[in-house]
């Protein structure tokens, strides 16, 4: 019995937690945001899923970081310039910078940086992401150059990234991979690692050596919650000041009875059903136009889904290649009009009532992807058209379109960064297998071209409009809408700003008086 009563004490120190209790509801001084999910890992570097990422953006800063808007500002660089062609940009670096430990750093980091995220030990998940940086150098201590390879408007946006962020080196020289397990963590930004309980909770505190000072709030409070509906009781109990998802079925309910809490904002997504355009009968543009003129985009954003989802024509959504969103002349006309134009063109593709369209619209298993295609199916019923359903597993469902192994497959595109070729890229003839679509066309590809060499904003921005009015007129994919975010915000907070890449930096929020 005294053997099972020590191996019991044993295995309950093991199980909890050694340190004192963490209080991790709402307070004075905290604040406490759900996550979607657990974080996988602490090394800005060595991440790429979304709940690490917004956690290492509140401890570690890089030249540059994004304000409440998501707009790029000066981090630990105090200012920026950019040659006349954009290739080369000079960042000039605030003034006695320190990790939260108190070591000193200055330009020399920042080469050392990028050596360690392409290192092939280091196994950068978003190393693709900084592909177009030929180096990084440091003339100075104050200054840190970039150098691209082609121009880049946005760079100051990807230079926000975690992956890029000043992170110890001296630290990690000594200890390795251990560092993360340092409490606190050695952070560069407003917050440092204080604590953090598998499945239950991270906490964060003021890193007292920060640039700009302390961070308005001073306990940032992060907790996983897999299952929104939990997350959105939790909230609703006065749990948490900010979940950062909420049930689409539940949006309605929310908007009706607490309308002061409710965020659905335009995201960097879009949703969209790709053609395979290799082999009949999605070969024919004629065939891909009719069955885009018959869907009632209006209504699957509406009706279907219900949660503010924006319909969509084109790829890119609002603001990225001009203030409104693509949309063809005839998106205006009435439903018989559009029908009637759709059977002209596909009775000129050889398909009527004799000779009926069949074809299988694939999609990965989901009740939302489900709903989508059946009302799909039902808006082609008039056009002789006879589409059946199969779905499967998301792994199984992309497994296939990376082989070509569909007609008509659910697919979409959510951006990592702000830009229009973030979303068109994906449809170039040298994207592979990674074209789902499988489309070729020369001009598109020219276009696109042209617009990725281009330095001025303006004239880059006019000529990925075009790239996509050719994308969009060939049509081998069939945009639908564009995704939305879902947040709860509490009353108590300030400084939460909507915006279309749904950052929210904690360093930005604060607890009203």
């Amino acid at each position: 019995m005294r053997y099972i009563a020590l191996l019991c004490t044993c295995l309950l120190l093991i199980a909890c937690d050694s340190g004192p209790a963490v209080d991790s509801a709402p307070g004075p001084a905290q604040i406490v945001r759900l996550s979607d999910s657990e974080i996988k890992g602490l090394d800005p570097q060595k991440i790429s899923d979304l709940s690490s990422l917004r956690v290492a953006a509140d401890q570690f800063e890089g030249l540059t970081r994004l304000d409440a808007g998501g707009v790029a500002e000066p981090g630990l660089a105090k200012s920026w310039q950019n040659s006349s062609d954009g290739l080369i940009w000079t960042f000039a670096l605030r003034e006695n910078l320190r990790f939260s430990d108190g070591t000193a750093f200055d330009a020399e980091l920042f080469p050392a940086l990028l050596r360690r995220l392409r290192a092939s030990g280091t196994a950068a998940p978003a190393l693709a992401l900084f592909g177009n940086i030929t180096s990084v150098t440091a003339p100075d201590r104050t200054r840190v150059i970039v150098t691209l390879a082609s121009p880049d408007p946005s760079l100051p946006a990807l230079l926000a990234h975690p992956a890029l962020a000043a992170i110890p080196l001296h630290r990690i020289h000594q200890a390795g991979d251990q560092w993360t397990s340092d409490r606190p963590m050695i952070a560069s930004g407003p917050y440092r690692l204080a604590d953090w309980k598998l499945n239950d909770h991270a906490r964060l505190e003021r890193n007292p050596l920060w640039h700009d000072g302390n961070a308005p709030t001073p306990t940032v409070i992060w907790k996983p919650m897999d299952d929104s509906l939990s997350a959105m009781r939790l909230f609703l109990a006065g749990g948490a000041d900010i979940a950062a998802d909420y049930p689409a079925s539940r949006h309605q309910w929310l908007k009706q009875n607490h309308p002061e809490i409710i965020h659905s904002v335009p995201y960097l997504g879009s949703y969209y059903f790709a053609f395979n355009t290799r082999t009949a009968p999605f070969d024919d543009a004629r065939v891909r136009k009719a069955l885009s003129m018959a869907v009632e985009r209006e209504w699957i954003a509406d009706k279907v889904l219900g949660v503010g989802n924006i319909p969509a024509w084109g790829l890119l959504p609002p603001g990225l290649a001009g203030t409104e969103p693509m949309r063809p002349e005839w998106a205006d006309w009435p439903r018989e009009k559009r029908l009637q134009a759709a059977r002209t063109l596909l009775t000129s593709a050889g398909v009527d009532a004799a000779n009926p369209l069949r074809f299988e619209i694939r999609f990965n298993s989901s009740a939302e992807h489900r709903r989508v295609a059946v009302a799909l199916a039902a808006m082609w019923q008039p056009l002789a058209v006879e589409a059946s359903l199969f779905n499967s597993e998301a792994a199984l469902h992309f497994a296939a379109l990376r082989r070509h192994e569909f007609s008509l497959a659910r697919s979409g595109w959510i951006a990592d960064l702000p830009t229009a070729e973030n979303f068109l890229l994906v449809h170039q003839q040298t994207n592979g297998a990674g074209n789902y679509a499988g489309y070729d066309n020369p001009e598109y590809d020219k276009i696109l071209a042209l617009a990725i060499a281009q330095p001025d904003p303006a004239r880059r921005q006019s000529l990925m409009r075009q790239a996509e009015a050719i994308l969009v007129a060939d049509m081998p994919v069939l945009p639908l809408y564009f995704y939305v975010t879902r947040s709860l915000v509490a009353e108590r907070i300030a400084g939460w700003k909507d915006n279309i890449s749904n950052v929210h930096p904690s360093r930005t929020l604060r607890i009203r008086r």
